[in-house]
């Protein structure tokens, strides 16, 4: 009897997860290269870079917290590119409200976060990948655009191309196949 009761009290056991057992995430590279650029631009005392890269790299790691897993390198890329298109916006918006000396701070902050990204494809090459997924898709797969944009972003990394681009490049080619 005794030895039951005591069996009811005993604690559970508790599997202990290691903080920081984890390997590095893919998007390491990217974020080890930013991370290189803060430190640089720290050093040299250069504080427009420093702001601008130590705001991208806290918008990556506020992704990194409210996603489950780290994110991806694709996805650090993605942050990229979007802090470089507001930049640009703003840009254009500085200039069009005549306030040229802002406009240029944002186009040489969107000028150094397009240094970081990877050199988008051209309209040749994304021709030619949608030839070649079409070519292997059925006739009737080809109708649904939503298809062949599936197969052609696991075959192509999302960040090296401009969906609009895609988008009207498949169109053109889905116009000429009927």
């Amino acid at each position: 009897m005794a030895a039951r009761l005591a069996a009811s009290f005993r604690r559970p056991v508790l599997q202990l997860c290691r903080a920081y057992s984890a390997p590095a995430s893919p998007a390491s590279d990217v974020r080890a290269e930013l991370t290189a650029a803060v430190k640089s631009a720290m050093k040299n005392k250069d504080t427009k870079t420093s702001i601008t890269l130590r705001a991208v790299l806290a918008e990556v790691y506020s992704a990194d917290k409210n996603a489950t897993q780290p994110i991806d390198s694709s996805a650090v890329l993605s942050i990229l590119k979007k802090a470089a298109v507001r930049r640009t916006d703003a840009a254009a918006q500085y200039t069009a409200a005549g306030r040229p000396e802002l406009a240029e701070k944002e186009t040489s902050e969107a000028n150094l976060l397009l240094q970081f990204l990877p050199p988008t494809l051209s309209s040749a090459e994304i021709d030619d990948a949608l030839r070649k997924i079409l070519a292997d898709m059925p006739s009737d797969a080809q109708k649904r655009p939503g298809n062949v944009f599936k197969v052609f972003y696991t075959v192509v990394d999302k960040s090296t191309v401009d969906a609009e681009m895609v988008k009207r490049r498949l169109n053109a080619l889905l116009s000429t196949l009927n």
